[in-house]
């Protein structure tokens, strides 16, 4: 069961805090068990007999007695408490762990939202069934069957009203909990649906208002809301109901106890204290059923969680074909091809190509054609079909979707050299172009949203820069700078890489008529390559990018 094996990988560590929370649990259910058997000496010898000494002396003992099991109870508590929360810690440290080295291939396997569904709600689900389980996993045995002990002990003539109240108990619990194990596996799946929802809506808040898509996608939401909520309503009224049969459960045993009882002492057969202590261990042992009860309500969500998040512990993220060395600051492409998983056709075929050392090598060509993909290859965000992929060196890449994390530009910039000084991050925001910042300070929120589209490329440029790297990849980085900003940065980067590595994914034929080598892409394959110059002479593909721009500026 995947519930046990993450319990048992990951509470191993944790043995000597488990271990005090046997013993203090021990303690306590054997105190327990003492006590009612010490309330009915006291009346069957003491208030019976009216032996005021023996009352004063039993009493004293019954007061060490509950004060040794308050103070076990503490303990076995919080022993509980620290192995389960440390549990919970470390499962979550082991699921983000593996999750940061799938490559874009596993994340979409498995979607943002239900990854971090499963990385916070569901390991909290196990957390919580763990604690409950150390806090009743010795207290409730011994109770259940020491109480059977103790009553049929005290009373040997109505144990069937233990058996009979057991297994009218414990078949009611079997019943709910039959009930509940699909509920709540339908539950965790429509509360990814919900966090999908949520997340995809305040992503997409600027298109929605744009399209004035507002009411439309309210609705949405609220289905899966409405969804939700009806489950959750649904398994609430599984406890609503569960809940008063147990008690009628206890309070039909405990009548009759009194009736049965009653008409036994009556009769001789037996004592007013043997009769109380027998009640009270039945109590006890329906108490102990209770708290299997407790177990069982959180018990089939933690099996379905423990699903979930084991089978993203298990998941083998995709292996990045092995990157062979090269020489310092180079990039070779040896007939490389990739397929997306699932899709009937390969994105890239055949891909050869060179990129030495300080030199700047474009990719261009119409979109959907390979070229962020083939980028994509160089820091293994994807693993080639086939194919071999040398790299010599560090690399850095501006991505084509910036993205920033909340604190402050000295902090986005220190993502990529946490050691780097002031002066350099300032050296890196002039190259930059970033002259937008005016102390390394300036605030900055997740993902960016508090500085312009312009402005995030450029910090990603900044950070990248920071990092010096061999190699520098920039997918389409410039797309939302203006043709002087970008100019100015094109001579500022080439002053400033010196015999860094360049390849750039570009769109605008005006922004890399200086490259080195320029490939042109089309439908996945490298169907030209060559200068700007040599280009315009031999590729009509190449001619024909260039004379739509050209119009398009006309």
């Amino acid at each position: 069961m995947d519930l046990i094996n993450i319990i048992g990988r990951y509470a191993r560590r944790y043995t000597p805090q488990i271990a005090a929370v046997v013993v203090l649990q021990l303690i306590t259910a054997l105190a327990t068990l003492y006590l009612p058997d010490l309330n009915a000496a006291i009346i069957d010898n003491g208030v019976a007999k009216g032996d005021v000494d023996y009352i004063w002396a039993t009493g004293l003992v019954m007061l060490v007695v509950a004060f040794v099991q308050v103070i076990a109870a503490i303990g076995a508590t919080w022993f509980a408490s620290k192995a389960a929360m440390a549990t919970g810690r470390d499962v979550r440290a082991a699921l983000f762990d593996h999750v940061t080295a799938f490559n874009k291939e596993d994340m979409d396997h498995f979607g943002t939202a239900t990854l971090i569904t499963r990385g916070t709600n569901d390991v909290q689900q196990i957390q919580m069934t763990l604690l409950l389980a150390l806090n009743f996993m010795v207290t409730a045995p011994i109770m259940a069957i020491g109480g059977i002990i103790m009553a049929v002990r005290q009373d040997a003539g109505m144990s069937w009203l233990v058996i009979a109240a057991v297994l009218v108990l414990g078949v009611a619990v079997t019943i709910f909990a039959a009930v509940l194990m699909p509920m709540f596996r339908q539950f965790q799946t429509r509360l990814d649906a919900i966090n999908g929802i949520m997340r995809e809506q305040i992503a997409g808040i600027r298109v929605i208002r744009a399209f004035v898509r507002e009411e439309h996608e309210t609705e949405r939401f609220k289905e899966a809301n409405t969804s939700l909520t009806r489950l959750s309503l649904n398994i609430g009224r599984v406890y609503v109901l569960m809940f008063p049969v147990i008690m009628l459960i206890l309070n039909v045993a405990t009548a009759a106890v009194l009736w049965f009882g009653g008409h036994r002492v009556d009769e001789g057969l037996v004592e007013v204290g043997a009769l109380t202590a027998f009640m009270q261990y039945l109590m006890q042992i329906l108490m102990a059923v209770m708290m299997g009860v407790f177990m069982l309500m959180m018990l089939p969500r933690a099996i379905v969680c423990a699903r979930r998040v084991q089978e993203v512990l298990s998941h083998s993220p995709r292996e990045a074909a092995p990157i062979s060395p090269a020489p310092e600051g180079t990039v070779l492409f040896d007939d490389v091809s990739y397929q997306y998983p699932g899709a009937e056709a390969p994105v890239l075929k055949n891909i050869s190509f060179e990129a030495k050392p300080g030199t700047t090598t474009a990719i261009i060509g119409a979109t959907g054609s390979g070229k962020s993909t083939l980028l994509g290859l160089i820091p293994q965000l994807y693993a080639p079909t086939s194919g071999t992929i040398a790299v010599g060196g560090s690399v850095a890449m501006v991505p084509q979707k910036p993205w920033l994390f909340s604190g402050t530009v000295a902090s986005n910039l220190r993502t990529a050299n946490p050691d780097a000084t002031d002066e350099e991050l300032w050296a890196a925001l002039g190259t930059a172009q970033a002259t937008f910042v005016d102390t390394l300070d300036m605030p900055i929120s997740q993902g960016g949203t508090n500085v312009s589209g312009g402005q995030r490329q450029r910090l990603c440029i900044a950070r990248a820069l920071v990092a010096r790297p061999s190699i520098m990849l920039f997918d389409d980085s410039f797309s939302a700078l203006d043709a002087l900003t970008e100019a100015n940065l094109r001579g500022a980067l080439a002053d400033a890489t010196g015999t860094m590595t360049q390849i750039v994914v570009a769109q605008r034929v005006a922004s890399i008529t200086e490259a080195d080598q320029i490939l042109v892409m089309e439908a996945g394959e490298i169907v030209d390559r060559g200068t700007h110059a040599e280009l315009m002479r031999v590729s009509e593909t190449y001619r024909e990018i260039a004379r739509s721009q050209e119009a398009v500026d006309a």
